[in-house]
């Protein structure tokens, strides 16, 4: 399996955390995480091509 570290913001307490990817499967990925910082539900967007991530967002659950 294929993970990359993505660093980005909270949309609730804005605090810069990171999350593990999984890249090893090309297409739309939805999930939900919480932040390791508030604990708010974190929904996650992300897409892969070829092995590389092309997409990301996120956004408050």
């Amino acid at each position: 399996m294929e993970e990359v570290e993505k660093f980005f913001r909270c949309p609730y307490c804005r605090e810069k955390i990171s999350m593990l990817l999984d890249l090893s499967v090309d297409g739309t990925q939805t999930y939900i995480e919480d932040c390791e910082v508030c604990c708010n539900p974190i929904q996650l967007v992300y897409e892969v091509a070829e092995g590389s991530l092309r997409y990301f967002h996120a956004e408050g659950g």
